[in-house]
């Protein structure tokens, strides 16, 4: 069996005579989370649309499930798209009902699974209220179980996480985990760093429709190497940027994460702390997600 659940290869697409995509390429092995990653604007939706084969690429090929594209496949996929759609006027059970068949499943198994995962989602005891009764983060999780009520062997979601609450949040993040679990091939775009870092196995990260980075999580965090400092403190740290040792930092208020040219310099920056502000917290730690696609989109505004 071909280990590659989605091969992209040179894509290429153009809006107008502007450079949507560009040359993109990437693989993403069965059974594994995949998080494609960018700034608004930088190609990750227009890349999800050519692999769901929405819009057509102008150059290049994509491989799914170690076939090319065809209407069948759609029923191995369960695709979110960025623009939630529901129809308004359907009852949630209704919908369920009416989605799962056109994915070739019968309506014992629909409402056995559609009330499965109406439970899990929290949803139970909606199965009778219209669609448009629903708040706009219930509608959203409707559109999740939509996503995966067939089983897909591939999910495809762009933005999951948009708009939902912290609570609902770590809902999802549970059930695409859960999902991969069960062998199910994941790839989803996010802004939210934090949680891809706690999920993804690989990540793909567009800037201007082009790749930038591509590789495992673990190997990319390796190849930003091991000088970054985590201090959790209290006062006004906004001397540390001017700090002549310090190579970059992030600051968040009350966390910062420093970058040193040398790790030796660590115990000088915990005594130039301990002199202006209180420090809580101060250690090693891998380059965050965060400051990696920061780092990335900066470097993509000089060049």
């Amino acid at each position: 069996m071909n280990e590659q659940a989605l091969s992209l290869k040179d894509l290429v697409k153009d809006f107008d005579g502007k450079r949507a995509v560009d040359n993109i390429s990437f693989t993403v092995r069965r059974g594994d989370i995949l998080g494609l990653l960018g700034p608004n604007g930088a190609g990750k939706t227009t890349t999800i649309r050519m692999v769901m084969n929405i819009i057509a690429p102008d150059a290049g090929h994509i491989e799914i499930l170690g076939k090319n594209f065809s209407e069948k496949m759609k029923d191995r996929i369960g695709y979110l798209p960025e623009e939630r759609g529901l129809y308004r006027k359907l009852k949630v059970m209704d919908t369920l009902l009416f989605m799962g068949e056109l994915k070739g499943m019968k309506i014992a198994a629909i409402r056995e699974r559609g009330r499965l995962l109406l439970k899990q989602f929290q949803l139970d005891g909606y199965e009778e209220k219209k669609v448009e009764e629903l708040s706009k983060g219930m509608a959203q999780k409707l559109q999740f179980i939509i996503t995966i009520l067939h089983n897909p062997e591939l999910l495809i979601l762009d933005e999951p996480f948009s708009g939902l609450d912290p609570l609902n949040i770590e809902l999802i993040k549970d059930i695409i985990l859960s999902s991969k679990r069960e062998g199910t091939t994941i790839i989803y775009s996010t802004h939210l760093m934090e949680y891809a870092e706690k999920t993804v196995d690989s990540l793909v990260m567009i800037d201007k429709g082009r790749k930038v980075l591509d590789g495992t999580l673990a190997a990319v965090k390796a190849e930003y190497g091991q000088k970054f400092v985590k201090v959790q403190y209290e006062g006004d740290a906004r001397f540390v940027g001017a700090l002549p040792y310090v190579k970059s930092w992030r600051d968040s208020g009350r966390e910062m994460e420093v970058e040193l040219e040398d790790l030796t310099k660590r115990e000088q920056l915990l005594r130039d702390l301990l002199e202006k502000v209180t420090v809580n917290g101060f250690q090693l730690s891998e380059p965050s997600l965060q400051n990696i696609f920061i780092r990335k989109v900066q470097e993509g505004e000089r060049a």
